[in-house]
């Protein structure tokens, strides 16, 4: 790859991972706006992994205490973050459940190719970030998250395997609706997406390196570049959400889908989702 092209790739991954605004959506556009090639599963594995460390070196306390929290659960020991490490697990099964039912039906194989519902998702949850910021109430923290609020967030996060949904988008939407402080949302949003990253770049970097694909020095550094675009990424967006509705990513949302459905209908090829 072009020192360009892995420049942008890791932008664009690092900022959108976690930004509520769609990152399959801002993929879609790279190679319809540059006509550079794709550039490859193993590629993609690496930018989601240099997101994935930015999550834990963000929150670094909160996994040390997530993992104290946990062990003291397996020596019989229940504490508070012992009882949180449980409630990601628990939202963290849906989405594991529903990407194998979706991946073993044929379904991701499917929708992939499929560009316009990129663009509709884009629209639709944007709109529907902004009603849940706008009218949910703001009255429970992270201390108060329970096993329903925990489920019904996974579920969402299983929705969004569904490319143009937005991973951070839904499960901060799902956090506001259930009366969740928007700073909160957005913490327990990064800390459930951690097994999910993780888990995710995993099994795709195994089945890339069982296929006989090679990690190269260019990909390393664009998981490097990644790295510190989403740390910074994550900076922002934690400090925002403090002061700053989710309605500047809901609008900005609704335009990228209105920009992908014109350059659908103009003919305009786009590729898959990667």
């Amino acid at each position: 790859m072009l020192i360009v092209q892995i420049v942008v790739l890791a932008l664009i991954q690092g900022i959108t991972e976690f930004l509520p605004i769609s990152s399959s959506g801002h993929l879609l556009l790279v190679p319809a706006l540059t006509g550079w090639p794709d550039q490859g599963v193993v590629t993609d594995v690496m930018v989601h992994m240099g997101s994935f460390l930015a999550v834990v070196v963000y929150f670094w306390r909160d996994c040390v205490n997530l993992a104290a929290g946990g062990f003291d659960l397996l020596r019989g020991r229940v504490t508070a973050w012992g009882k949180l490490a449980l409630l990601i697990v628990l939202g963290t099964i849906p989405a594991v459940l529903f990407g194998l039912l979706l991946d073993r039906i044929g379904f991701m194989a499917i929708v992939r190719q499929m560009p316009i519902i990129v663009a509709w998702n884009a629209i639709v949850f944007g709109i529907l970030l902004y009603l849940c910021d706008r009218f949910g109430m703001s009255h429970r923290r992270m201390s108060d998250m329970t096993w329903l609020p925990a489920l019904i967030i996974g579920l969402a996060q299983a929705i969004a395997i569904i490319p143009g949904v937005s991973r951070s988008g839904i499960t901060m939407t799902a956090a506001r609706s259930l009366g969740f402080e928007r700073p909160e949302a957005a913490r327990f949003a990064f800390l459930l997406g951690i097994p999910a990253i993780a888990g995710a770049g995993i099994l795709k970097l195994g089945d890339a390196l069982a296929s006989g694909t090679g990690i190269t020095f260019t990909m390393v550094l664009t998981a490097v570049l990644t790295f510190f675009v989403a740390l910074g990424t994550i900076t922002v967006l934690m400090r925002l959400v403090r002061h700053v509705s989710f309605l500047p990513f809901a609008i900005y949302r609704v335009a990228l889908g209105l920009m992908l459905l014109g350059l659908i209908y103009s003919g305009m090829p786009l590729g898959a989702v990667n």
